[in-house]
């Protein structure tokens, strides 16, 4: 019973610490006005990074010991182990799934950043034509919240370059 108790104990501070974890990971970005779409496509690999560092660790065989050990003693612990579990993994494939989907934006960033306006607007119908693929196929990436921070990123990105076209001239 002393060794359940201090496995529970152990537990819970992970339970306290991933739910901060979820926790900061949807709150709102504070990003700079003319922030470019490759911001985007950081933040998800970051992202991305984090959560599947906190799911190796869930999976390691440290970790299944205890939970095995609660599992053994039925520890009521269990139960919101498994959600926050759950929880993660979901998150994980999100930022995974982000990513991959972003990817396929990546090849617009060069022109949308250093081409003059005139051959910038030649990369737009395609460019838009990949954000309409993300948006219908994307079982994550498809809410209003990040198509308009996308195409914020991505009309932030083309201003900034008529800005230094203009200045340049």
């Amino acid at each position: 019973t002393e060794v359940t108790e201090k496995l529970e104990e152990a537990v819970m501070i992970w339970i306290k610490q991933i739910k901060q974890v979820l926790v900061e990971s949807e709150q709102i970005r504070r990003e700079a006005d003319e922030i470019g779409p490759l911001a985007e496509l950081e933040h998800w690999k970051s992202r991305m990074s984090s959560f599947n560092s906190l799911l190796d660790e869930i999976k390691s065989s440290r970790v299944k010991k205890i939970i095995s050990i609660l599992q053994a003693a039925r520890s009521k612990t269990l139960k919101q182990w498994k959600e926050l579990d759950s929880n993660i993994t979901v998150a994980a494939n999100e930022a995974k799934d982000n990513v991959r989907y972003l990817y396929t934006l990546e090849r617009f960033f060069g022109p949308l950043a250093k081409a003059s306006p005139v051959t910038m607007m030649e990369h737009i119908p395609s460019l838009m034509n990949t954000v309409c693929m993300i948006y219908c196929t994307s079982p994550y990436f498809n809410t209003s919240e990040c198509m308009t921070s996308l195409l914020l990123k991505i009309t932030n990105q083309m201003v900034n370059t008529c800005k230094m076209y203009l200045c340049e001239g």
